[in-house]
């Protein structure tokens, strides 16, 4: 459950619907109180205030009514806007992104400004009475009133509701600079890095084999279909506790599970209840996309399409590609400097419980440079720099299967591209680059 309801947040906090919701609750409960704290106050503590003047009702209402049309009238156009610009991200920068526009909390709070200050208005607009305003059968029990601290507030939400409209036109087109947008992925992936893959986890144990599993295993299969976002590591281990089972995780984040296909084998069978699969089952969170909350993998994607696309023959960027580059060779050095947690799970008293599935660095070396070896190849820029960083990563590794993975990635590279350019002079270049990058990676495990 733990799991889902951290994907749910995740989907919420994503949506562009959820803090302006919140900011026009906030709103809503806001006129009503003011009015209340104007009813309780009077009219009169006004004319203690020497720099405020009371307000006619004529005036009041104009006043509102002013604020709110022309809130409901900004928030239009500034939805527009960011409609607008999330379409050119995604069509520039690829589909992917487009949640990242989505979640980001600049456009949330300009529109939950605009849309709360045009409720607040309008909800303090309908207390105002004048003295020849009926109010029913009970006329005589209500007298004029102008709810004095009330404007007064939604006057402090327009002037604020201007400040945001100005750092609104300042942030949309900062947000889809591609600079700002490498940059932002790339520091979400180095801050997911550091929290999934920290630079010690605990003893040297934690780095052995996975404990292979009986033969005679239960499987538990997925009761839905669709891209697994988050595993409760907890919630798996005091299942494996309670119902004695050791339990080998199938799918991890990121992977595509449907519909019965399997999600974890336990050992032994006779012990999976049904109350068990609910359990492990609930342990599980998965979506119609991938996210980066566990799955790092996706945020590796993120900079990878960017820098494909970068490379393409229809863009031909290849300074975005170098950029994305820096951004990936930095995570991979995060990682070549950390203890990847091993696939073992123990209990609080040591017994092996639940068999994981570790994304190891040599996986994600071939995940950034084998699937942009193939674009890397045409261009002399960005395979030389891809080069040059294979050769920094090389020099915070910790383990030989991580250099013989560069290695690998070395060679590669430098053999698409001799396949691939036709100039003397830059295949040149690239054999040189290359040669310096092999002794590098030779000398980092001497």
């Amino acid at each position: 459950m733990h799991a889902r309801l951290l994907a749910l947040w995740d989907d919420l906090l994503s949506s562009y619907w959820f803090i302006p919701s919140l900011m026009t609750a906030a709103a809503f409960a806001a006129a009503f109180g003011m009015v209340h704290l104007d009813t309780a106050l009077g009219p009169d503590w006004i004319e203690g205030v020497s720099w405020l003047r009371a307000n006619k009702p004529d005036g009041a209402r104009q006043l509102l009514a002013t604020v709110a049309g022309s809130m409901i009238g900004v928030a239009g156009v500034t939805f527009s806007i960011t409609i607008a610009s999330v379409v050119y991200a995604s069509g520039q920068y690829g589909p992917r992104l487009l949640t990242n526009f989505m979640a980001d909390r600049g456009n949330q709070v300009t529109l939950g400004t605009f849309i709360a200050t045009f409720l607040y208005c309008l909800l303090v607009l309908r207390t105002i009475r004048a003295a020849d305003e009926q109010a029913g059968d009970a006329a005589d029990a209500f007298g004029p009133f102008v709810p004095h601290l009330a404007i007064l507030v939604a006057f402090g939400l327009a002037l604020a509701s201007i400040g945001v409209l100005i750092f609104f036109i300042h942030h949309v087109p900062e947000s889809i600079h591609v600079s700002n947008v490498v940059a932002g992925v790339g520091r979400e992936l180095d801050t997911r890095v550091q929290t999934l893959f920290p630079e010690r986890v605990g003893d040297e144990s934690t780095q052995d084999e996975a404990q292979a599993l009986p033969d005679d295993v239960a499987e538990v299969a997925a009761d839905g279909a669709g891209y697994v976002q988050g595993v409760d590591a907890d919630a798996l281990v005091e299942i494996a506790v309670t119902h004695d089972l050791l339990i080998h995780v199938c799918a991890r984040p990121g992977d595509f599970v449907a519909e019965g296909d399997a999600l974890v084998e336990a050992s032994p069978p006779g012990r999976v209840s049904d109350d068990a699969r609910r359990a492990l089952r609930l342990a599980f969170a998965w979506g119609n996309q991938r996210t980066g909350r566990q799955d790092v993998r996706f945020l590796f994607n993120e900079l990878v399409e960017i820098a494909a696309r970068a490379l393409s023959p229809g863009v031909n960027d290849p300074f975005t590609a170098i950029s994305c580059l820096d951004w990936l060779a930095a995570a991979l050095k995060r990682l070549a400097g950390a203890d990847i947690p091993g696939p073992n799970r123990l209990d609080a008293a040591g017994t092996l419980r639940v068999v994981a599935r570790p994304t190891r660095v040599p996986e994600f070396v071939g995940q950034v440079y084998a699937q942009l070896r193939p674009y890397l190849a045409g261009d002399r820029n960005a395979a030389l720099h891809a080069l040059v960083t294979l050769g920094e990563v090389a020099g915070r590794t910790r383990h030989a299967e991580q250099r013989a993975a560069l290695r690998f990635e070395a060679d590669a590279l430098l053999e698409a591209a001799e396949a691939t350019l036709t100039i003397p002079a830059d295949l040149a270049a690239i054999r040189e680059q290359a040669r310096e990058t092999i002794c590098r990676i030779a000398a980092a495990g001497a």
